[in-house]
């Protein structure tokens, strides 16, 4: 009989990752003014969804170059994708190579407000953590991440957050509510750099409702919906919408748009609100219905 090695669990190679990037929602969002490093200063409450994007992960030969796809045919699989950036940051702070095939298949629309491409990079970087047994804790993951984006940091914590500094300073903090979520976005994208430029000169539009909502789980306000509704009254026009509906508790723009989001009283209330937001503003909104996860204790 020939010798057979029996390999441990422990020293087997992982070959295969499918991960979910959930997209995430600012509860508030304040801006503090330009720092001196050229980022705005916030602070804002950050909660994920149960909508999110794909990522299939392949572990291929030794020295096999990095083979990276996306379902979306307008974003781009070079190296300006946040993705590939996440990769190229790993590869700089270990100093090895990944030869790896990633799949990424975006459910999560881009330049939406909703974090989808912040996110499939931080679970870019959990995923190949995982992938090559490299052992680098979530703190580690942070720092590489916060070298090139703001929001990716919080994507790597499985928790609703506090974030501060320019978004990339996180305090985790119990969310026990799994709030019902209507979330509609029109054609278009809005360029969260132009948000942030246009925040200290727009000007409010008359008879929109930007102030504070008190509600159960915490306050709910957007500082960046005055530079964005200037632009993009639509917008103004959603939420305006959404708050008129006696059904809805709370609306409120996503991040720096184009989503503006209600959070509905119940949830056997979804249906018919994403019913009515067609007949009002047409088939051609992008409409999604599902809820926030909820999260533990702090720590």
């Amino acid at each position: 009989m020939p010798f057979v090695e029996i390999v441990p669990m422990a020293k087997r190679k992982l070959h295969f990752l499918e991960l979910t990037a959930p997209a995430k929602v600012n509860l508030t969002l304040r801006i503090h003014g330009k720092r001196d490093d050229g980022f705005h200063g916030v602070t804002t409450r950050m909660c994920r969804l149960s909508l999110g994007d794909e990522i299939v992960m392949h572990r291929l030969e030794d020295h096999s170059p990095v083979e990276f796809t996306c379902s979306d045919p307008t974003l781009s699989t070079g190296e300006e994708n946040l993705v590939m950036r996440a990769l190229r940051a790993l590869e700089i702070h270990t100093g090895q190579a990944f030869p790896v095939r990633i799949e990424l298949r975006k459910f999560i629309p881009s330049a939406a407000g909703l974090g989808g491409g912040s996110s499939d990079a931080a679970t870019t970087l959990m995923g190949l953590n995982r992938l090559f047994d490299l052992h680098l804790d979530t703190a580690v993951l942070g720092h590489i991440a916060a070298t090139f984006g703001s929001d990716i940091p919080f994507f790597l914590h499985e928790n609703t957050c506090d974030c501060s500094g320019r978004g990339e300073q996180i305090e985790v903090v119990p969310f026990p509510w799994e709030l019902p979520i209507v979330l509609a976005k029109p054609g278009f994208g809005v360029s969260a750099g132009e948000a942030y430029q246009r925040w200290a000169s727009a000007a409010e539009i008359p008879g929109i409702f930007y102030g504070s909502q008190w509600c159960p789980w915490g306050e709910m306000i957007n500082d960046l919906e005055r530079p964005v509704f200037s632009k993009y009254l639509i917008l103004a026009r959603l939420k305006a919408w959404f708050l008129s509906q006696l059904d809805v508790q709370a609306a409120l723009m996503c991040g720096s748009g184009s989503t503006v989001m209600a959070i509905p009283r119940r949830f056997d209330c979804l249906g018919q609100i994403e019913e009515r937001l067609r007949e009002a503003f047409g088939k051609d909104l992008w409409i999604w219905t599902g809820h926030t996860l909820a999260s533990g204790v702090a720590g």
